[in-house]
């Protein structure tokens, strides 16, 4: 009788438990990529990316290089509404850091700017009161060739951990490579851009973004992932800012944190680009 009496206990307990789970909401973490910018509006040397998002509730926003982490705080999950950037996030110190909002339904703040302490990452947060899903789109800007001619400081999270190559490379750490000279970008054997300053960051995970000062005041600018590396020469796939042109760049760089040669060829099988740069 005890028996029969703690079986029928514990299975109406484990049916409650089940009728409660059901009722909670599903909350979780959305994750994406935001795409490449195909208008022409935004200002030379402006780095900018719109996010836009359908949001239900409270959410934290996480922006970081070209990705979105959205946190779900309570409500259902937010999603993509169309979000954008000319160019990913500058993992480094931001000069002329500006966060708009240009739409809301309810409460949107930035909760932290882009800094060291949070790996360089812009933190957003929205609470929706009305209900349903709500729109919000804010911006967030800054200046590429400032932001790009900075050096950042050095890192101070070192531990016995870190793998160094033979160039004296700390690939736990952001890397950042620069220097002085004069070079072409060559767009279909006829449009050729003069190519001045270049500044090179790395990041922890191997992405790469590497910008060309030139004669036009615009940035040339290239993204990607380092592939190979063999003491101070480098390979990287990467692509340029409208994303079109892709192909490997190979770099030479010193203990020094110079940027020795740059070249690349790069083509979407119809238009091609060819540059080489050297320091002088």
């Amino acid at each position: 009788m005890l028996k029969t009496m703690l079986k029928t206990n514990i299975g109406r307990i484990g049916i409650a438990l089940v009728v409660f789970g059901a009722a909670l909401p599903a909350v979780a973490d959305t994750q994406f990529r935001i795409r490449q910018m195909t208008r022409d509006d935004v200002p030379r040397g402006k780095g900018q990316c719109d996010i836009r998002l359908q949001v239900d509730d409270q959410v934290e926003v996480t922006v970081r290089g070209d990705s979105v982490l959205i946190h779900t705080i309570s409500g259902k999950d937010a999603r993509d509404d169309g979000s954008e950037c000319n160019v990913p996030l500058p993992r480094r110190d931001l000069v002329g850091f500006i966060f708009e909002v240009k739409d809301s339904r309810n409460e949107i703040r930035l909760v932290s700017p882009p800094d060291r302490r949070n790996d360089f990452a812009a933190v957003v947060f929205i609470r929706d009161r009305d209900g349903g899903f709500g729109r919000y789109h804010f911006r967030l800007s800054w200046d590429i060739v400032a932001t790009s001619e900075m050096r950042p400081a050095p890192d101070s999270r070192r531990d016995g951990d870190e793998r160094r190559s033979g160039g004296g490379f700390v690939w736990n750490n952001v890397l950042n490579f620069h220097g002085e000279g004069r070079g072409s970008a060559v767009y279909n054997d006829s449009d050729m851009r003069r190519l001045m300053g270049v500044n090179v960051d790395i990041d922890r995970g191997g992405r790469i973004q590497v910008a060309f000062r030139t004669d036009r005041g615009r940035p040339v600018l290239f993204t990607g992932s380092v592939v190979a590396r063999d003491e101070g020469r480098l390979k990287a796939d990467v692509a340029s800012e409208d994303g079109r042109l892709r192909g490997p760049m190979f770099l030479t760089v010193d203990d020094r944190q110079n940027v020795s040669s740059v070249k690349l060829e790069a083509t979407d099988g119809r238009d091609r680009v060819r540059l080489n740069w050297d320091r002088r």
